[in-house]
């Protein structure tokens, strides 16, 4: 395969998910064929920046979000990265390349109050599945674990002694996080219903189907849009919008910045910032409800 020794690079030596490299590997198949087919060439090590710009200006013609194609430029660019570091290439032609312009998002959290509605006011069916999906709305709001950390789980990472949770998070970067009391009642819960399962395959995985086998990312979104659809109106309900909720009600309570960086497992302070957002605005609210030269 010709990207091989570079997926080997990403898996071995940056320690990148299997899912965050197969993206890569989809975006240089991408661009592989596209100079294939437009410059009837192989040759992805002598393509110049003119070409890539070509490959840049079909994408866009596409329809393809700026921020979709500046992804696949990311990873082509890495690619190039590490022809350079290996002495294959001896320049690289995305060395003075800018990114297209994107417009900034700005996730919308759930409300404390949306979030007790689900928590304290939906019903849950008293079944497997219906425990199971409380307690992964409740690990996703009391730890701020993303979806593929929680999919990963693994029974041995439960510490009941300590009350905490391993949590294997990018670059393969352990992190523990503490369990709330409810969190461990309803986990305990969750695990004597799991045991009342038929057949059970991947024994050691935490969070499985009523049919026994891992729990998959897609069911995981589908679970937190399926009850927060009941319960907000935002446009997007996702695993990751419970994770910024997770950070900014903590902020907004008056967490410490790195704190909350440990704990969401970002390994810069500047990743952990975006959520300030919000709490930027609960202060201002404070600060105007309380200072004593403001228009009360």
């Amino acid at each position: 395969m010709q990207f091989q020794s570079f997926i080997n690079y990403l898996l071995l030596e940056k320690k990148y998910s299997t899912l965050t490299v197969k993206a890569y590997q989809n975006d240089l198949n991408e661009f592989s064929e596209f100079i294939k087919t437009t410059y009837d060439s192989d040759a992805i090590k002598a393509i110049n920046y003119a070409q890539i710009r070509s490959w840049i200006v079909s994408l866009v013609e596409k329809g393809i979000s700026n921020r979709s194609i500046n992804r696949k430029i990311s990873a082509l660019n890495s690619y190039y990265k590490f022809l350079l570091k290996t002495e294959s290439i001896p320049s690289n032609p995305l060395a003075k390349h800018k990114a297209l312009k994107t417009s900034k998002k700005i996730q919308v959290p759930f409300s404390e109050t949306e979030i007790t509605m689900v928590l304290d006011e939906l019903h849950f069916e008293d079944n497997f599945e219906g425990i199971r999906d409380r307690l992964i709305i409740e690990l996703f709001y009391s730890t701020g674990i993303r979806r593929i950390e929680l999919v990963e789980l693994k029974l041995k990472d439960i510490d009941y002694s300590n009350k905490t949770l391993k949590v294997l998070g990018k670059r393969n970067k352990e992190r523990f996080v503490p369990l709330l009391e409810s969190v461990t009642e309803t986990l305990n819960t969750y695990l004597n219903s799991r045991k009342e399962l038929n057949n059970i395959t991947d024994i050691n995985y935490l969070f499985l189907t009523k049919k026994g086998v891992k729990i998959y990312e897609t069911l995981v979104y589908r679970i937190i849009n399926e009850y927060f659809s009941l319960a907000s109106s935002k446009v997007k309900k996702s695993p990751h919008i419970l994770r910024h909720s997770f950070a900014t009600h903590l902020l907004n309570q008056g967490a410490d910045l790195n704190a909350v960086k440990e704990l969401l497992g970002h390994s810069s302070l500047a990743a952990t910032q975006v959520y300030t957002h919000n709490s930027i605005a609960e202060l201002k609210k404070v600060y105007l409800n309380s200072h004593p030269r403001s228009k009360k």
